[in-house]
């Protein structure tokens, strides 16, 4: 019997792997070129070490990005769905943003102050997210790092509970998992000098009880947590899961943030706003200026009040909250153009409509083959998974991964005029992508699909 791989002969799939890379290899000389050019100066030879991560023999060199298409150095044109994994999710250079930009251009960067938008889009982020106060950073990474600190200071407590398979950027007390039943720091960490597991709690997406259960001893200050798992294989709350949460949370007197830097995929609030959840904090960060480094996190006036205390009776200097170019001049101007003209009821429209086409066309090609893979969804978001679903929670998200085969299918669709992120199998829909392009990606995944299966 010939070795399978979650559906796919694995022989076939090496021989599809050797040659979708020759392929890319072929048909992309310039980028070889300037990929090696480029190394000089930069530590493994890119400018950030995980656009190594790409499956590709070599980097892809981009010369063009405009609405839903990139081109790459050698004048290859793709149809994106990967929208700079969620940084570009209204598509690349919105029209709106671009007129910001430029009258921004001749009027200061940064400055260190408010700027003629920040009334505007302070009220704008009240309107669209329903929180009373708000505060801007650089990246949601920066925006989570901060209500967690103001979520310990306002609770006096100095714990936070994660979920496990979550993602919140480049958070320290996120950096968890649970393996057989047990925290640890996730494996792959780099220079970690203490263990996180001092001061977070973990539990998996879905697990009311072990919720309860964390929750019980009176020392979590905040349960920060995605409203779907996102950045593994996509996971789905169960029905009254989050009710529960926010039952739970407030029973316990702990702090609720939703980080919605990916599930603003869902409209114009958020899953946040579609679902009628109540956090207690807000965050979301990479495309809430239109691709220019942004990102805000929004707080309850009960929160507000104690943090107000604090900073009343605090000793001077550094509070270890906001960074110099935390709401700087440009990412206001563009913040303003991104709420008030990019994402509107019409443009969720578009991309929910097209976005619920891409998933049907991809479960029917699962369907058709008889693999055993999932198609989930989330608004504009889509993802296709090797391995049967729903998914119920971290663990399962990650069991569920396949990267040998993963990878042959994202060079594969590349080679066919689709690109798709490179650390998962998620593909957006954007104001900007057309019917053409995704019954283009659904033929693509059909026919590597296809040659896969046999």
């Amino acid at each position: 019997m010939p070795e399978m791989l979650r559906g796919i002969e694995r022989a076939r799939l090496q021989a599809f792997a050797r040659a979708e890379a020759a392929r890319y290899a072929d048909a992309r000389p310039r980028s070889r070129v300037l990929s090696r050019e480029g190394a000089a100066g930069y530590y493994a030879g890119v400018p950030m070490h995980w656009m190594l991560d790409w499956p590709l023999p070599f980097p892809m060199v981009v010369a063009d990005a405009s609405g839903a298409t990139l081109t790459d150095a050698d004048g290859i044109e793709l149809a994106d769905f990967c929208l700079g994994d969620t940084g570009s999710m209204f598509g690349h250079s919105p029209e709106p943003v671009l007129r910001a930009l430029a009258a921004q251009a001749g009027h200061g960067f940064t400055y260190m102050l408010p700027t003629i938008h920040s009334g505007v889009v302070g009220r704008l982020l009240r309107e669209r997210f329903g929180l009373p106060h708000w505060q801007v950073a650089t990246t949601a990474s920066d925006a989570n790092r901060f209500a967690l600190r103001v979520a310990r200071a306002v609770t006096g407590r100095p714990k936070v509970l994660v979920i496990n398979g979550c993602y919140h950027g480049a958070v320290d007390e996120t950096y968890v998992e649970l393996a057989d039943g047990r925290a640890r720091n996730r494996p792959g960490l780099i220079g970690q000098f203490q263990d996180l597991t001092e001061g977070t709690r973990i539990v998996e997406f879905n697990d009311l009880p072990a919720l309860e259960r964390e929750l019980a001893a009176g020392d979590v200050a905040c349960v920060i947590t995605e409203p779907v798992l996102t950045n593994c294989c996509m996971v789905l709350p169960a029905p009254g899961y989050h009710a529960a949460l926010r039952r739970l949370t407030r029973a316990a007197g702990t702090l609720l943030l939703i980080d919605e830097t990916h599930t603003i995929s869902t409209g114009p609030g958020g899953y946040t706003r579609a679902h009628a959840l109540e956090p207690d904090i807000f965050v979301v960060g990479k495309p809430i200026a239109g691709g220019v480094p942004a990102s805000v996190w929004g707080f309850s006036d009960g929160a507000a009040a104690r943090w107000d205390e604090i900073r009343r009776t605090k000793a001077p200097g550094h509070s270890g909250l906001g960074t110099t170019l935390s709401a700087n001049a440009l990412a206001m101007a563009t913040m303003r153009a991104t709420l008030e003209e990019v994402m509107t009821d019409a443009a969720y429209a578009h991309m929910e409509g097209l976005a619920a086409r891409l998933a049907a066309g991809l479960a029917a090609t699962v369907d058709r083959f008889g693999l055993p893979w999932h198609v989930a969804r989330v608004g504009a978001r889509v993802e296709f998974i090797c391995a049967p679903g729903p998914l119920v929670n971290g663990t399962e998200a990650v069991a569920a991964h396949a990267p040998e085969l993963e990878q042959a299918l994202h060079v594969g669709l590349l080679n066919r005029g689709c690109l798709i992120a490179p650390f998962h199998n998620m593909m957006l829909v954007c104001p900007a992508t057309t019917g053409a392009q995704v019954d283009r990606l659904v033929q693509a995944f059909a026919e590597v699909v296809g040659s896969l299966a046999g």
